[in-house]
């Protein structure tokens, strides 16, 4: 006899689940084509349609605005302002000046599946945000609507609906555009309400979505007020003006800081048909979490997992795993390469060719990182003369900062050997040669300037026109031998090791996608032959990973590509590899450098693509200017 522990509470569902399935469809046991009492099939009411579909369309708060504000930009508004209070609970207002709707179109408006964006004759051949008519319906349904509208040239009119009762449009008073007010969001389905988070996080929801709609349409004008206690702005940017590139680059730095587009690089690549523009920042201004990522497909914001894992793919080999790129990328496109009606919230697209798409964003920003050259985050200075700590009391001015010929970067020579070596003093710090003659020679004008000194037997500082440079001496040299040991793999192939006896690996109907690209995994080392139906033969392996555990790999490769990708994966254990012999290889801490040596670090450094970070992500060198050092002493 086998006993069966069953928990009572399991043994309750389960009873319960096959009481009602028994209760619903009684089957004849002597004849199963027989049945008793079947379940009835009935038509809902339009009001649970209505409610049932907003489940989709109106998740939350942040849904509601985003759905407003998106047929405000469709109706070529300049101006649309965003009021909510608490958190969009209460009350949810968008007023926009945009061509508005006329009186006969509002009850048509607020029924399911109406629309003016298309005709229902191409659903790929879509130009605006809004297309699949629900919105309205689907907010009546849920809550308290009014929808104040007044064309250009004719009179306004009010149309309210309440839980998906609707009124008659009747005549009102309303500047021109249209003003949407929804009141008391799912008192209509109460359930929902216990779902939401708090109010503060609703508003941040809400936020984030007028932020990220501002940044799709710069040429309109965006205000967000929240109204829960006294009226507050929360959000405010104006219309910008000039080309597209301009107007682009005013709204992100409104919405991302100035900050960011001081520290972030200009894209512009183009693909199969696709364009990708947009602005994305320095491996050195990484961020903490993924918050600072922005993706629009043909204006339309989207946070697509293909777009987010190219990002990730494109920043690997410059970013440490627990660190994130900011970017703000923008691809447009044909409509028919691309499909926006995966979900109804419209926040998913579908390109025709996601290989095409990912391979733009990583060798895109990959090919405008490498262009960036030595170039390094400008917020590391500030965050190292935030380090710095002058004495307390106010600074003094002294009588020789007056003095003539006293200039602030003024260099003061001092004595060292002859053979213009270093000295090291007791604390490790090693100086080499100033005099008047370095000080105005041709390195000064370097972007790393002239090294002057070696401290702690690893940093390097350098004197520029206007300011110092510290050099991680360690970290500069790993990108350095790193890069050159890409470039030697890149130029001759990566070496392949012989199998003695070769391994088979059933992938099924993977096997098929493995097999299309076994020539660019033969240029990576891995070399690869069909093995009869579903599975393929592993004959070499790349020399560099040493022993390879082939089956895990394929698989992982198969893996990648059936979600959209490429064949990154080996590519990404080749570079591990590569990292570490450069890492190893690199000039040691403790080491003792000549002049000649430093300033060649120095030249090789400006010379090499992505060297203003080593191979985790850290910055290889601080830049100081001479002004923020003379803050630091109080002479300015």
């Amino acid at each position: 006899m086998i006993l069966i522990s069953v928990p009572l509470v399991g043994f309750r569902l389960l009873w319960t689940r096959a009481r009602s399935a028994a209760t619903n469809c009684r089957v004849n046991a002597r004849d199963p084509k027989i049945s008793g009492s079947l379940p009835t099939i009935r038509r809902l009411d339009d009001a649970a349609i209505n409610r049932i579909a907003a489940g989709e369309v109106v998740e939350r708060p942040a849904s509601a605005v985003k759905e407003l504000v998106e047929n405000a930009i469709d109706a070529g508004a300049r101006r649309i302002a965003v009021a909510v209070a608490e958190g969009g609970k209460r009350l949810i207002r968008v007023q926009d000046d945009g061509c508005g709707i006329a009186e006969d179109q509002l009850q048509l408006a607020l029924s399911r599946h109406a629309t003016s964006k298309i005709d229902g004759s191409d659903l790929l051949n879509i130009h605006t945000l809004g297309f699949r008519g629900e919105a309205l319906a689907s907010l009546a349904a849920v809550g308290r609507l009014s929808v104040t509208s007044r064309p250009e040239g004719r009179d306004a009119a009010v149309i309210e609906a309440t839980a998906g009762t609707v009124e008659p449009a009747r005549p009102a008073a309303g500047a021109p555009g249209t003003m949407v007010e929804l009141r008391d969001l799912f008192f209509a389905t109460p359930v929902r309400l216990k779902f939401l988070r708090s109010e503060r996080g609703e508003m941040k929801a809400v936020t984030d979505v007028v932020k990220r709609l501002a940044m799709s349409e710069p040429y309109a004008g965006f205000e967000l007020v929240d109204h829960t206690d006294e009226p507050r702005k929360v959000f405010v940017v104006r219309a910008e003006t000039g080309d597209p590139v301009q107007a682009l680059s005013g709204r992100i730095q409104a919405i991302l800081g100035k900050e960011f587009i001081e520290n972030a690089i200009s894209i512009d690549a183009r693909r199969s048909g696709l364009h990708m523009t947009g602005f994305a920042a320095l491996p050195t201004y990484s961020r903490g979490s993924a918050v600072h990522q922005y993706f629009f497909v043909n204006g339309r914001p989207v946070r697509d997992k293909l777009l987010i894992g190219a990002l990730r793919a494109a920043y690997s080999d410059v970013l440490s795993r627990d660190r994130h790129a900011a970017a703000a990328i923008f691809i447009d496109c044909e409509s028919s390469l691309v499909d926006v009606n995966v979900h109804p919230s419209k926040s998913e697209v579908r390109f025709r060719e996601p290989g095409v798409a990912r391979g733009l964003v990583v060798s895109g920003l990959r090919h405008a990182l490498a262009e960036a050259g030595h170039r390094s985050s400008g917020t590391i200075g500030t965050d190292a003369l935030g380090v710095f700590r002058a004495p307390p009391g106010e600074a003094r001015v002294y009588q020789m900062d007056h003095g003539p010929g006293r200039g602030p970067a003024q260099v003061v020579e001092q004595e060292y050997r002859s053979d213009g070596g270093f000295l090291q003093d007791r604390d490790g710090v090693a100086a080499g040669r100033v005099d008047s003659a370095d000080s105005e020679g041709e390195e000064l004008d370097f972007p790393l300037g002239a090294a002057r000194a070696q401290f702690h037997e690893n940093f390097i500082l350098a004197q520029t026109r206007d300011g110092i440079i510290l050099v991680d001496a360690h970290a500069a040299h790993e990108r350095l031998v790193y890069e050159k040991l890409k470039a030697q793999i890149a130029e001759a192939g990566v070496a392949r090791q012989a199998l003695l006896v070769p391994e088979i690996v059933e992938l099924g109907e993977a096997a098929a996608d493995i097999l299309e690209h076994a020539e660019e995994l033969l240029e990576l080392g891995l070399s690869i032959e069909p093995f009869g139906q579903g599975a393929v033969a592993v004959q070499e392996t790349p020399a560099i990973l040493g022993p390879v555990d082939a089956s895990r790999l394929l698989k992982d490769i198969a893996d990648e590509l059936e979600e959209g990708g490429t064949y990154g994966t080996l590519k990404a254990r080749i570079d591990a590899v590569l990292s570490r012999i450069a890492c190893h290889g690199s000039v040691r801490t403790g080491r003792l450098m000549r002049a000649e040596e430093m300033n060649a670090l120095l030249r090789e450094m400006e010379a090499t693509p992505n060297s203003g970070q080593c191979n985790h992500g850290r910055p290889t060198y601080v830049e100081l200017k001479m002004q923020d050092i003379e803050r630091l002493f109080g002479r300015r």
